[in-house]
């Protein structure tokens, strides 16, 4: 993702526009040029570092990359561009998390068509599969009090507000939040960090926990998971999506998200105190045309 946003220097706004259009067209060595004459006249300005960091990488200057990066993430430390976790895969590294400003911005900028872009064009489908998760493992149940981690703009609460008595949305997007209010699901709806929710959130108060396509964002589902657990009463379960990697624990993929393996997730299950009642394998969406794999799973707070 790529900021939009205002330099304050009208000329440097136009190159900069100028630059996403070639970087989007793939003409990279021009949105490399225009990246730079963006920054001769705003040099301080974040997302043209970041920009121009792109164009380099998809150029195979990977030096230039690393280095324009590091100069976004040096004029915006708190890192709404995500450069970051593109300095961390260049280096093969995998951070926690993902900026809590790269989400909020992703996603401010992503809800007005948030809904109709996910489904129709990526064939979105992870509520679904959580739904039937959750569906074979308490057949006709229905759940007190329900927490939908990132609910974004309410496909969750869609799917699983006949099984919910009260549901509560979470989300880090003030703009998605507002797409989840206007649907009139939610009895709760709260503007958090997920981590905060979870620290602050009464111990037991809820029975299921839903998380559809939010681990890709976090890395070290460890402390998530713990919360997680405190926050369920026991014999509460928790389902969950995330794409899937074969080996190691996680990292970040060219796609900027997150990925986990089958080992990891259930080493940290069993670390917060979860039983496995499924992990599976599971397609929720598509990118360029071509099925993600991933991983739809169902833990029980013992």
């Amino acid at each position: 993702m790529t900021p939009t946003g205002s330099s304050g220097d009208l000329s440097a706004d136009r190159r900069y526009q100028w630059a996403l259009g070639a970087l989007e067209g793939r003409d990279f060595e021009a949105a490399r040029d225009l990246f730079a004459q963006t920054l001769e006249l705003a040099p301080d300005w974040a997302p043209a570092w970041f920009g121009l960091g792109q164009a380099q990488e998809a150029l195979g200057r990977l030096d230039d990359a690393t280095a324009a990066y590091r100069a976004a993430l040096e004029h915006d430390p708190a890192d709404a561009s995500g450069a970051s976790l593109r300095l961390a895969r260049l280096a093969g590294a995998a951070p926690a998390s993902a900026p809590r400003a790269y989400v909020k911005t992703l996603f401010d900028q992503y809800a007005p068509k948030f809904d109709r872009h996910l489904v129709a064009a990526l064939s979105y489908r992870g509520p679904d599969i959580l739904r039937d998760v959750v569906a074979r493992a308490a057949p006709g149940r229905t759940f007190e009090d329900m927490l939908d981690l990132g609910c974004g703009a309410g496909l969750a609460g869609e799917a699983f507000r006949d099984r919910a008595q009260r549901m509560t949305g979470i989300d880090l997007s003030p703009a998605m939040m507002e797409q989840a209010h206007a649907k009139g699901l939610y009895d709760r709806l709260i503007a958090a960090d997920l981590l905060d929710f979870l620290r602050e959130e009464p111990e037991a108060s809820a029975d299921l926990a839903v998380a559809a396509d939010v681990f890709v964002y976090i890395g070290d589902l460890g402390p998530v998971f713990s919360g997680v657990a405190r926050a369920l009463k026991p014999g509460g379960l928790f389902a969950f999506t995330t794409q899937s990697r074969p080996d190691g624990a996680y990292g970040v993929g060219e796609d900027m998200r997150f990925s986990h393996s089958q080992a990891y997730l259930r080493h940290v299950a069993a670390q917060a105190g979860f039983a496995v009642q499924e992990l599976a394998r599971a397609v929720t969406r598509k990118d360029r045309g071509a099925d993600v794999p991933g991983w739809a799973a169902l833990l029980l707070k013992v």
